[in-house]
């Protein structure tokens, strides 16, 4: 080894050090995919409690017991919910069929336009009865299926309830403990860094939401003045993907923008254009850095590679999380470089 030049063997040393920390990192993964069931309750619980964290303390500080306090916020957890996802199932459901109407009307003008592509359009809609039937079994087998993942889902959005609780509950003892498993004189540190995490996490999860509120109600005032047709379907779709940075926010906004093409024409389409990119515009100039200035900025490119990440690990459930988790990362990096120059 010392027969080799000295930036050989930092090259070497340091690609020791990319391999095991790879080899930690694919481990990790692979067990949470392994431990989904179990893993992703955690993770969503502690996404919760970021959320609900301010909502504790103020019971808290109104000299509220810890577990009724706790008690208290997750029941207000379920009628909030509760009451949003009834606004806007109701809305997709009054909105859906024109929603569908207009995406058909769009699908089949491209296709006139497409000409010979357009021929091949219309000859897969002429067949999709047979292939329907053709693989008739597999989509009942599909629908079983999806039953039993819907079953999934269910039982672990009540066990991430159940976690937020004690998360709430019982966040100081988990500190305590994480002190006394910190190795040394390092308790203070892994503290620091743990409440840095949180802190960033705490953060996204409140400018987020603050954020995608403001969005889906610019774009629905807009929708609505422009009387394109399911504006409130729309606006909360647009609320919808505003948890999954820039691609939730492509999505909707092309998708308001073929309703309008379809059903409006190409001036109004153009005009559903200008108002979503001016509220991506105000998203990204006003809104992020001032609702969410004390939390971790973090690059788009970084952004986008870790819902892709998400995205091949856990699916939709993986791209909801990605970005938090990645903001929890940059948080406990900041944290050490402080500390460790």
């Amino acid at each position: 080894m010392h027969l080799l030049p000295e930036p050989v063997r930092r090259l070497a040393a340091w690609c020791a050090v990319a391999l095991l920390v790879s080899g930690v990192v694919w481990i990790v993964v692979r067990l949470c995919v392994t431990f989904r069931t179990t893993v992703t309750p955690v993770l969503l619980a502690l996404l919760g409690s970021a959320l609900l964290r301010p909502l504790f303390r103020w019971l808290v500080r109104g000299r509220v017991n810890r577990s009724l306090a706790a008690g208290i916020t997750c029941a207000a957890v379920l009628l909030v919910v509760g009451g949003v996802g009834y606004v806007v199932a109701l809305a997709l459901i009054d909105s859906g069929p024109q929603i569908a109407t207009s995406l058909e009307n769009a699908a089949r003008s491209l296709a006139a336009y497409a000409g010979t592509a357009g021929a091949s359009l219309k000859d897969l809609a002429a067949h999709a009865q047979q292939l329907l039937s053709k693989f008739g079994g597999t989509a009942a087998s599909n629908v079983i299926s999806g039953v039993s993942v819907v079953a999934e889902y269910i039982a672990m959005a009540v066990l991430a309830l159940l976690l937020v609780f004690f998360f709430l509950r019982d966040a100081d003892r988990a500190l305590r403990g994480l002190r006394t498993l910190a190795p040394g004189g390092s308790a203070d540190t892994a503290e620091a860094v743990a409440r840095r995490a949180f802190a960033a996490v705490e953060g996204f999860m409140r400018g987020t939401t603050l954020i995608a509120l403001i969005d889906a109600t610019c774009i629905t005032v807009g929708l609505l003045l422009l009387s394109v047709p399911g504006a409130l379907g729309l606006g909360a779709l647009v609320f919808v993907g505003a948890y999954i940075p820039y691609l939730g926010a492509f999505i909707s906004g092309a998708v308001s923008v073929l309703v309008a093409l379809a059903d409006r024409g190409v001036v109004v389409a153009l005009w559903v254009l200008g108002v979503v990119l001016a509220v991506q515009v105000l998203e990204g100039h006003v809104l992020q850095p001032v609702i969410q200035s004390r939390t971790v900025q973090m690059h788009p490119a970084a952004v986008l590679l870790a819902i892709t990440a998400g995205a091949s690990v856990a699916g939709i459930v993986g791209m909801l999380l990605a970005v938090p988790l990645t903001a929890a990362a940059f948080g406990t990096l900041h944290e050490l470089r402080e500390r460790y120059p």
